[in-house]
């Protein structure tokens, strides 16, 4: 067997280990392990929301409306709004009508790090629960998070993500399996990070942000990890995203957050060290060796090409067969209303493995400036 070959071979097995075995072993893994049903804590504990944001004054106003619309008690929640340094302040009497308990504070610095530092810094509440002003929170998430967050053990939680109508094909298919994989890795023992838009922790585990951090919602829960706590997953605590984003804006967010998994690696070092991480085996499969996976498809469409040459140069009739084929491909591709759909399902596929590359190269520069703003 051929060079090629042996590494197509070695490529094809990569990929069906990480995307298949692994996530079919921790499933099963995950179903021997016996949880503890989460039921409401007989006294709610103080709860601080705390919520960064760059956003204007309506989106913020907006997004306050909607944390106030919860089934949480009252007395027992505060909303912070901690803004990014460089943004123009905002005005509190002009955020909310609400009766919820709301306060506004500035980073001192610039980025999404330094304003989660400031938000938390001013949090009286047993468990910070984290929001973004893009999504949409239902009345029963805040509950289900700190309902979660209080159980023996657990020193974050991370909730379920649901994107906007209209997303592409691709990164929608990628967020069920994602939501799937988190759910099962967090029964067998912790969700690898959190989701950003809806995740909480206990106020006690918290620990303040470097300044320049692409992904507190990994760096956050895995350091929690290292600390010997349980990161939980809850069905029930949904947040939905109100915008649709486009295939490129989609590229740029998957360049910084897997840029951030790399910086991690070189910030939080203990997540590489098995005998350190309790979950070193969830975090290597889920993270890093994804990152293998344009190599691996490239090595196979070189061994497949190789492949096809060989073989057309021996037989013309197939030669021309396949010639044929690829000019009717590309005139369906072109020339019909489900080509458009699977141009645009080519295109997003594309530049997520074109992501994966950047960020290989981001992490190989130590360039971790990925932020647009």
């Amino acid at each position: 067997m051929s060079l090629l070959g042996t590494l197509a071979w070695v490529a094809a097995a990569g990929l069906v280990l990480v995307w298949l075995v692994y996530p079919f072993v921790i499933w099963a893994a995950g179903r021997l392990v016996a949880r503890r049903p989460v039921s409401a804590p007989a006294d709610w504990p103080r709860v601080s929301v705390v919520l960064a944001t760059r956003e204007g004054a309506a989106a913020v106003a907006d997004r306050i409306r909607n944390l106030s619309n919860t089934s949480y008690p009252e007395d027992r929640l505060e909303v912070i709004v901690a803004q990014d340094g460089r943004q123009e302040g905002l005005d509190a009497a002009a955020l909310s009508d609400s009766g919820v308990r709301l306060r506004l504070v500035r980073a001192d610095g610039a980025g999404k790090a330094s304003a989660l530092n400031a938000g938390v810094a001013a949090a009286e509440g047993v468990v910070v629960v984290f929001a973004d002003t893009r999504q949409k929170f239902e009345p029963e998430t805040i509950p289900q998070l700190v309902a979660h967050a209080v159980q023996p053990g657990v020193g974050a939680v991370t909730g379920s993500y649901n994107l906007a109508a209209g997303s592409g094909r691709v990164v929608s298919a990628y967020w069920r399996f994602e939501r799937w994989l988190r759910r099962a890795e967090a029964r067998f023992h912790s969700s690898v990070g959190a989701t950003g838009a809806v995740y909480a922790i206990r106020r006690s585990v918290w620990a303040p942000l470097p300044a320049g951090l692409i992904l507190d919602d990994v760096y956050t829960p895995m350091r929690i990890v290292l600390d010997g706590h349980r990161v939980a997953f809850a069905e029930m605590a949904r947040a939905h995203e109100t915008r649709a984003p486009s295939a490129v804006q989609e590229y740029g967010r998957k360049v910084r957050t897997l840029t951030g998994v790399l910086q991690l690696c070189a910030w939080l070092p203990g997540v590489l060290v098995p005998l350190r991480n309790p979950i070193w085996v969830q975090f290597v499969f889920h993270k890093l060796l994804r990152l293998l996976t344009p190599y691996a498809l490239l090595v196979l469409a070189l061994w497949s090409g190789a492949v096809l040459l060989v073989t057309l140069e021996r037989r013309t009739l197939m030669a021309v067969a396949a010639v044929t084929a690829l000019a009717a491909t590309w005139v369906a591709l072109t020339h019909s209303s489900w080509g458009s759909k699977v141009r645009k399902v080519v295109v997003e596929a594309v530049l997520l493995q074109v992501a994966v590359l950047m960020a290989g190269i981001n992490g190989i520069r130590g360039h971790w400036q990925v932020w647009d703003g």
